[in-house]
């Protein structure tokens, strides 16, 4: 609740479509970019964007862009303009790298030697302060303040063995990936193909979808059923709302090309050589939706595999087991379920109050809480509360809701956090405060509990959290050993020591 809160969040969402057979098509190809945008609104409120093709070589792409939540951004009208189109890519944004301004809004449209290209872009470069200066340097201008637009740009660069009349789509993607090695997932669109592109460390998710039947969604001949077109998408829960059956996940380092015809995998870049993957572990934690797929698990069962672990390593005992709504439902229910202890719902939340609320004067500000949740105190009046939450990362947004729940009746409160403490911040797509502003390098984390008000406090461990996600992929591959794995989460571990505990080894 706390990352919802301080605004910690991921910088966007990628989506894009292209209908398959005779063009033009009857797929409502922008309506279907628009519902897969408005999937990944979890991912990012600032702004988004649509450009379409008919994929005619003449290269007339269609664009509309606009600041705020995508249903806001695209009406009936703005749709219009997008049309006619036989495939597109979109964009919803968070920005923890370029300002929130209209002229940062993605997909970027560019001009190359073989006509235009359009980008959409999830992740932050790591060295995009170096990237920008030496693009200056080669004499290209710059008009935002936006990663995307530098990789827009790479691309556009002509590779040395180019032949004029014959772009080589794979040497630029792999020219950027030599540029700069994370973090990225990216959608580019070039006249009747979109290539989609994960970094080599498969830092940020990507996933591809198969278009089938509306009349197919439930049939016996689901596997069989004719394809309409192809999506790719930064999480697969925007599939299911438009129709779409997930196909797979695009692998670390892979340039995949989707055209009417098929998926085709370009090329595979290598990470060098004895780098571990590093897939963002937050995405299981927080970020994306519960129903979305991460290495064929799905995040729900993560996250409940979570709070089953919490339970193993931090019992209590008490009468109840509940959480602050609702990102850390799944995981109170799995300590809930490995306690053997009922989960009671205690607080109900205002969805109308968001994080934007004007709040006048001092008495508004502290009565936040109130205007957030309301109390459901016959669930817990002089009972024992074991309070899950995903995350405590400055301190100061879950000592308000104990003191509510103390004056309504608590007899107790524990709180258990389904993930270990944040130490330090991270450079890789995802805004958390700095090293300082961390709870977690506070002298009061030595005693938390006394600090929120709490009578005791645990964070889920490091490796408690790596097992809890591993798990399933482990089994998969003990019955699957003859395939190659696709991404170890053990790998994962060095890089989530970085963020957790400062660990580079």
């Amino acid at each position: 609740m706390e990352f919802e809160e301080l605004g910690i969040r991921e910088e966007c969402g990628v989506f894009g479509c292209i209908a398959s057979g005779s063009w033009p098509t009857e797929l409502d190809v922008p309506h279907v970019i628009m519902l897969g945008l408005v999937g990944l609104q979890h991912r990012g409120q600032e702004s988004g964007g649509i450009v379409t093709s008919d994929g005619d070589s003449a290269q007339t792409f269609k664009v509309h862009k606009g600041m705020g939540l995508i249903n806001h951004v695209f009406s009936e009208d703005s749709l219009k303009k997008l049309y006619v189109s036989n495939l597109g890519i979109g964009h919803t944004r968070y920005s923890t790298s370029g300002i929130s301004e209209l002229e940062n809004c993605q997909p970027f449209v560019v001009e190359t030697l073989h006509g235009k290209i359009a980008v959409a872009h999830n992740g932050e470069l790591i060295n995009a302060k170096q990237l920008r200066r030496k693009l200056m340097r080669h004499g290209v201008g710059l008009s935002t303040s936006s990663d995307s637009e530098l990789i827009t740009q790479l691309l556009a660069f002509t590779p040395p063995l180019e032949n004029d009349d014959t772009p080589d789509w794979v040497a630029r993607i792999k020219n950027l990936m030599n540029e700069t090695p994370t973090s990225y997932s990216l959608l580019m669109m070039h006249k009747d193909i979109i290539y989609a592109v994960r970094d080599p460390y498969g830092n940020r998710p990507l996933c591809i979808g198969r278009l089938i039947s509306v009349g197919s969604m439930s049939g016996k001949g689901k596997k069989n059923s004719e394809t309409e077109g192809w999506v790719v998408s930064s999480e697969s829960c925007s599939f299911l709302s438009i129709g779409a059956q997930y196909y797979r996940e695009v692998l670390p380092g892979e340039i995949v090309k989707i055209s009417r015809y098929d998926v085709q995998t370009l090329d595979v870049v290598p990470r060098p050589e004895g780098d571990p993957s590093a897939f963002c572990i937050f995405e299981y934690v927080y970020f994306a939706r519960p129903d979305s797929i991460f290495e064929g698990q799905m995040v729900y069962s993560v996250r409940r595999r979570c709070g089953q672990q919490l339970a193993v390593e931090a019992p209590v005992e008490a009468d109840l087991v509940s959480t602050v709504p609702e990102s850390a439902t799944p995981a109170a229910l799995g300590y809930a379920q490995k306690c053997g202890l009922p989960y009671v719902e205690v607080l109900c939340k205002n969805r109308y109050v968001g994080r934007t609320f004007i709040q006048p004067n001092m008495r508004l500000r502290q009565l936040g809480v109130a205007k957030k949740f309301g109390v459901l105190s016959d669930n817990f009046k002089g009972k024992r509360i074991v309070l899950i939450d995903d995350s405590i990362v400055r301190g100061n947004t879950i000592s308000p809701i104990i003191k509510l729940l103390r004056e309504s009746g608590a007899k107790e409160v524990h709180i258990r956090v389904a993930s270990p403490p944040i130490k330090f911040p991270c450079y890789m797509g995802i805004n958390i405060p700095t090293k300082e502003e961390l709870i977690a390098n506070k002298p009061e984390f030595h005693d938390l509990a006394k600090y929120i008000g709490a009578d005791s406090v645990v964070y889920l461990s490091v490796e408690g959290l790596v097992s809890s996600v591993q798990e399933s992929i482990k089994a998969r591959q003990e019955n699957q050993n003859s395939l190659k794995p696709i991404s170890l989460v053990l790998e994962r571990l060095a890089t989530v020591q970085h963020v957790l505990l400062g660990n580079t080894q």
